[in-house]
């Protein structure tokens, strides 16, 4: 017959007692909440069967938060809102006058359009 080693998985503690936790939190973040806030968070991790504390680290790693508009960006949304405003004087003109009048106008407008969504959506934020 074979000898099989039987492996304790949890680190030998000399002193006895618990043994040590594989990762040590040592930082606190404190939050203030509104009770319905609270509520919402404790309903949350309840139906996750996890601690609050717990079901609030794991959101934190898989949230995913946009930034605010900058200024530019900003002033790149008046610019598209104007611009759609040009579109629409063009739909109605095209209805009156006919789509070649306006082809030429309508690819400018395009390529307006273009840059602008090109430089919001630029990947340097």
């Amino acid at each position: 017959m074979e000898k099989t080693e039987i492996k304790d998985p949890k680190p030998y503690n000399p002193k006895g007692g618990r043994p040590p936790k594989k990762v040590k939190r040592q930082s606190q973040l404190m939050v203030r909440l509104t009770e319905t806030e609270r509520f919402l968070i404790e309903e949350k991790a309840r139906d996750a069967g996890m601690k609050p504390s717990a079901w609030l680290r794991q959101s934190a790693k898989k949230a995913k938060v946009l930034a605010r508009l900058k200024p530019d960006d900003l002033k790149y949304l008046r610019t598209l809102t104007g611009t759609a405003n040009n579109l629409n004087q063009l739909t109605h003109l095209a209805h009156k006058e006919g789509l070649t009048f306006i082809r030429q106008s309508c690819k400018e407008l395009l390529l307006q359009i273009d840059l602008i969504l090109k430089k919001l959506s630029r990947g340097d934020r």
